[in-house]
């Protein structure tokens, strides 16, 4: 099971949208929690985030790496707010998985017409994020050695 770690910076408005498309995966038993970092509570403001989080059965903690140490599995899927995942990335995700489980590059749905760029989230073990300042870290850490689950 993996501990679900999302990047609520500056896109705060996404997260019922992405805390949707995780159910699936919870379903499956494959998201053991999501923990909400960086949620700035501003132009959505704190109660609704708050209230989005309580109602999804998520926590808010500071940061990215205050997330991750407290995150409960030895997996870690940290995710942008605003990305949407394509067609199948569940059953993706646990194949990847279920082959024994490797750094992963998790790539959504393009948004903003053809040139525009794929929000990505990473598949890690806890201690490869830990001590990253954020996700673009992160990302660019495990760039060209992960696989990438499209």
């Amino acid at each position: 099971m993996l501990s679900v770690i999302v990047d609520a910076q500056g896109a705060e408005d996404r997260l019922a949208g992405l805390f949707a498309a995780l159910t699936p995966a919870a379903v499956e038993g494959l998201v053991r929690e999501v923990l909400v970092a960086g949620a700035a509570k501003t132009e959505l403001g704190a109660e609704a985030v708050e209230a989005i989080c309580k109602d999804m059965g998520a926590e808010e903690v500071g940061d990215l790496p205050a997330a991750v140490a407290q995150s409960k599995s030895d997996w870690v899927l940290v995710l942008p707010a605003a990305i949407r995942f394509r067609d199948g990335w569940v059953e993706r995700l646990r194949d990847h998985l279920a082959a024994g489980p490797a750094d992963a590059l998790v790539r959504g749905q393009r948004e903003g017409g053809l040139f525009a760029k794929r929000p990505a989230g990473v598949l890690t073990r806890r201690e490869t994020a830990s001590g990253l300042a954020g996700l673009d870290a992160l990302l660019r850490k495990l760039d060209r050695r992960a696989r990438r689950l499209d």
